[in-house]
């Protein structure tokens, strides 16, 4: 099955991919590796904003996860990279705008890796990081980057 075909039976639509904010490209294509730079949660086209242990539940901070994947999952096929040449997630990292006492980034970030195992099966499967910080670009309450192999690379 196609992974077009997959994110159709999963009920998933890609949302439309974002624009950098700053002095970066979203998607960088060497040695048969994509790295794609940090995505930002946009949950029905608004930006998922918040700290987590202050005012986002843990709940909403892995649909931000999730939605944070979606726009990675976006910002390869707008590089023109189909996303059946994707051989495996290799990486994700994830940031969690959080307070210093919330310790459940790890499951905040479940929301992206559980999303690329859905899609991808066993090759979603990958190694991540997990990282809690005091605060993200536009006051984010998540951002996931990606390291995706590449197959035909």
């Amino acid at each position: 099955m196609s992974i077009e075909a997959r994110l159709t039976e999963l009920g998933i639509v890609l949302p439309e991919a974002a624009a950098p904010v700053a002095s970066y490209v979203p998607v960088v294509v060497a040695g048969g590796f994509a790295h794609v730079s940090g995505q930002l949660p946009f949950v029905d086209g608004k930006l998922a904003t918040g700290r987590l242990g202050e005012d986002v539940s843990l709940e909403e901070g892995m649909e931000a996860a999730r939605a944070c994947g979606l726009m990675i999952l976006a910002q390869l096929k707008a590089a023109l990279i189909p996303l059946d040449r994707v051989d495996r997630i290799v990486k994700l990292g994830a940031f969690v705008n959080s307070t210093p006492d919330f310790t459940d980034q790890p499951k905040v970030a479940n929301g992206a890796s559980d999303l690329m195992y859905d899609v991808f099966g066993e090759q979603g499967r990958h190694a991540r990081a997990a990282v809690g910080v005091p605060c993200l670009p536009l006051g984010a309450a998540v951002e996931v980057d990606a390291i995706v192999a590449l197959a035909g690379e």
